[in-house]
């Protein structure tokens, strides 16, 4: 782990009880988020990117247990009593959630809504929270914040209804921040303006920021570093340049295959990865990714390491790295 890193989650596991008996979600995730930079977190749904924010903040329902380490500036923040972990939230942990239209709550101002982080947990009173909530919504760029902040969500549009998100988790300037697909449901010209007002506030407090995605696109323009998950595990990881140029997974080079391509074949079909996830309550030995893999060997009946397989890079397959399969596929 790097020694500069702000939160630093080392060998995760989350283990929900279930109908069926103990169903293990998250096996072994390690991965640091430094400061002023941005990890992404990638994968399709259900490979447990989700799973892994709602750790880091403390929220998943009781039936789930964590095992491993968590910390937050060198202090481990997994155990601590719920009490310490909510009064964590907001004041240095921070998330976006991924539904804007629904995550506010619809009986309260957009201004009271930022206010009431500053005033529970820096301690102003009404008039200074208000007015750096007002503040606030003019720092994501909203236009006549003071107005907006006498709004409420309904009269707000989706993207306006964003950068309140943005503004809340951000109030309290928080160390890390948790962007989970931050531009759910936004046409492409706001989802390319809340993602630059995330680089930029990123830039100016110095906040870690941990995107959760399934964009390759916007992980290849806005992440520094790349974890890809498959099926609660970490597949490869990363710095992101590399890892899109050089993918050193099956999974990862089946993702980047599948996403579309301006020089691609027009009219043309998409590739795909093969096959679905794994049931995770009787997950296959061995790799996970094995049955959907194309280069896949006997030895992948045994589950691979995470290896290093270039300067920062790693994977977690038999195979790697991949260059010569590559080049003769």
């Amino acid at each position: 782990m790097s020694h500069n890193s702000v939160l630093e989650v080392i060998d995760l596991a989350v283990t929900f009880n279930t109908e069926r008996g103990p169903l293990r979600v998250l096996d072994g995730v390690s991965f640091s988020l430094p400061a002023g930079r941005t990890v992404a977190l990638v994968g399709e749904s259900g490979c447990g990117k989700s799973v892994t924010s709602l750790a880091v903040m403390g929220l998943l329902p009781p039936s789930g247990r964590i095992d491993g380490t968590i910390r937050l500036e060198g202090r481990e923040i997994a155990e601590l009593p719920a009490e310490q972990r909510r009064l964590l939230r907001g004041q240095e942990l921070a998330m976006i959630f991924q539904e804007p239209m629904t995550s506010l709550n619809p009986a309260f101002t957009a201004g009271e809504q930022v206010a009431e982080a500053l005033r529970l947990h820096q301690g102003l009173d009404r008039a200074a929270a208000d007015a750096r909530a007002v503040a606030m919504l003019n720092a994501v760029r909203i236009p006549e914040a003071a107005r907006r902040a006498r709004q409420y969500p309904h009269q707000l549009s989706g993207g306006m209804r964003q950068r309140v998100m943005i503004a809340m988790a951000l109030a309290c300037r928080p160390r890390v921040l948790i962007a989970d697909e931050p531009t759910t449901a936004l046409d492409v010209t706001v989802q390319a303006q809340i993602l630059s007002l995330l680089d930029d506030l990123r830039r100016d407090t110095g906040t870690a920021v941990l995107l959760i995605t399934h964009d390759l696109g916007v992980v290849a323009d806005h992440a520094d570093e790349v974890v890809v998950m498959y099926a609660g595990r970490i597949a490869e990881t990363g710095p992101t340049r590399q890892v899109l140029s050089t993918p050193q997974h099956p999974y990862t080079v089946g993702l980047l295959g599948a996403a579309p391509r301006l020089d691609g074949e027009r009219g043309g079909r998409l590739a795909s990865v093969e096959g679905t996830v794994p049931d995770l309550a009787n997950p296959p030995p061995g790799c996970r990714f094995k049955a959907r893999c194309p280069f896949r060997i006997a030895k992948c009946d045994e589950q691979p390491p995470l290896i290093e397989v270039g300067p920062g890079q790693r994977s977690a397959c038999w195979r790697a790295p991949l260059d010569q399969i590559l080049e003769a596929a």
